[in-house]
């Protein structure tokens, strides 16, 4: 008898928040597509504030530069969903929050297409305290909340595969 490979546990967000816990280092987001959603998803573990500093959301595309410290011209040049934008986000969470590490999410949730992107173009940035940031860039499929759901659990897989030492 065979048996199926048993596929890869996914990241949760109090695994996430354990390892960093353990670690002495802690987390902050700044949330465009997801909105606060992996926020939400963080305190709802207990515990969280041991680890997790905040988040900001900055929806607006002024908001990003203005909060996060985003460049004005990066933003200009590329607009809000780009992989460039993910990493700034990331790294200005962090610094701004006084964080080790810093999460990004930008993207189109849809349905409609935002500057000539369609919706389900996403990017996940990842910051932490050695290294550039990592982006992991996503084409999904669903409405809005399939969309920034999948997107806060692509954020923690990003996240626990650079707690892991993965670039």
């Amino acid at each position: 008898m065979t048996h199926a490979p048993v596929p890869p546990t996914e990241p949760t967000a109090a695994g996430v928040l354990a390892a960093l816990r353990a670690r002495g280092e802690t987390l902050a987001t700044a949330e465009s597509l997801t909105g606060g959603l992996l926020a939400a998803h963080l305190v709802d573990v207990p515990g969280a504030s041991r680890v997790f500093r905040g988040g900001l959301v900055p929806y607006a595309t002024d908001l990003k530069a203005a909060l996060v410290g985003v460049d004005p011209d990066l933003l200009d040049r590329l607009g809000p969903v780009a992989a460039e934008v993910a990493a700034a986000l990331a790294a200005g969470t962090a610094q701004r929050c006084g964080a080790d590490w810093g999460i990004g999410t930008t993207g189109v949730a849809g349905p409609d297409p935002q500057d000539g992107k369609p919706a389900g173009t996403v990017f996940v940035g990842v910051a932490g305290p050695a290294g550039p940031p990592a982006v992991r860039a996503l084409h999904l499929a669903g409405d809005r909340p399939a969309i920034r759901a999948a997107t806060v659990s692509a954020a923690l897989a990003l996240l626990a595969e650079r707690l892991d030492g993965k670039p």
